[in-house]
């Protein structure tokens, strides 16, 4: 989750600190590969691949010798570069502490783990002042959780950081990337929450969907863009399941917070998830590409009392439409008003 900005020639850039754009790497575009052509052999995934010199590079750069070097070039021609989080981090260490709001939590395999990358280069906090925000106004919510979804987790940020300021909540996280999930998993052990924590290798969203992941992905960190809709020749079947599967899994009166981030897939997730909105009517922190459809998410989610509110780089901002944005992706939908938000200590701008 985080901001990126599109150039008029259609060029996808990501902000460093301060607004200056530098170049991201190039979107996950399934329109781009054909249905039956390895997305990593694809145009856009040799280019993502620097043409299968990346994670070579990235790995003489995490040794310790390299690595100081980088820094030091680093400090001098581009200082702020540090400040993106996209820096690789010495092979050497094995974890990091992030912090939000007084509690703590680890991450491991930071040399490879995309945000625990980004907690070593920010010390802690993610570097991105609106991905930093996201992570602050999650935790205030989930004080007053009782249990949490986390569709698309990753390696578990935002399990771990429910379950760090919340010694009651519990969570169901899901991730389809095979590799991916085997870090979840260990995160969850290295946190001691896995007692706490249902971890589902599936999908969330259009029963019907047919997915394939690779085993092995070979990228130089664990793919945080795969969704359903890359192809991958080596794929491993992946079952994807509706979210209204769980409605009676939550007892009622119980408070659900959701955090969905699947890559352009959102509108299925709560297109098979409306009887589980109507029972729980939980907040959400949800990633809505520019691309997305803003018009379809607004009416899936109205029906059932939602807000929208835009992330910021310090507040949230109320919007009477769902409308992506084309610097900050993240979105706050809840059903609480202004001063409820202010009460959990969440700024509304």
């Amino acid at each position: 989750m985080g901001q990126r900005t599109t150039t008029r020639d259609g060029e996808v850039r990501e902000e460093a600190p301060g607004g200056d754009p530098r170049p991201a790497d190039p979107p996950a575009d399934p329109a781009a590969a054909p249905a039956d052509v390895d997305y990593r052999a694809t145009a856009v995934g040799r280019r993502r691949s620097w043409y299968g010199a990346k994670r070579h590079v990235k790995r003489v750069l995490g040794w310790r010798l390299p690595n100081l070097a980088m820094r030091g070039a680093v400090r001098l021609a581009a200082p702020r570069l540090r400040d993106t989080g996209r820096l690789p981090v010495p092979a050497a260490i094995p974890e990091v502490v992030g912090r939000v709001d007084g509690a703590e939590y680890t991450m491991l395999r930071p040399a490879r783990c995309v945000v625990a990358k980004e907690l070593y280069w920010g010390e802690g906090r993610r570097p991105q002042p609106a991905d930093d925000f996201a992570v602050r106004l999650f935790a205030r919510a989930a004080r007053q959780a009782g249990m949490m979804f986390d569709i698309g987790a990753y390696t578990g940020l935002f399990t771990l950081v429910g379950t760090a300021v919340n010694p009651h909540l519990r969570a169901h996280a899901f991730e389809i990337v095979p590799e991916v999930y085997h870090t979840l998993f260990d995160n969850c052990v290295r946190n001691r929450v896995l007692h706490r924590c249902t971890l589902h290798h599936v999908g969330v969203g259009d029963p019907e969907t047919a997915v394939r992941m690779p085993a092995r992905s070979g990228d130089s960190a664990l793919p945080c863009f795969y969704s359903s809709g890359l192809t991958f020749a080596d794929g491993v079947p992946i079952d994807v399941v509706a979210l209204d599967e769980f409605t009676g899994a939550v007892e009622r009166g119980t408070r659900v917070l959701v955090k969905v981030d699947v890559e352009g897939t959102e509108d299925a997730v709560f297109a098979h998830g409306q009887d589980f909105l109507a029972a729980h009517r939980p907040d959400i922190l949800c990633e809505v590409l520019p691309e997305a459809d803003g018009r379809r998410l607004r009416a899936l989610l109205e029906p059932h009392g939602y807000r929208f509110h835009l992330v910021g780089e310090h507040a949230l901002a109320p919007a009477s439409d769902l409308t992506p944005h084309t610097r900050f992706r993240d979105w706050f939908l809840t059903t609480r008003d202004t001063g409820e938000l202010e009460r959990l200590g969440i700024p509304v701008a």
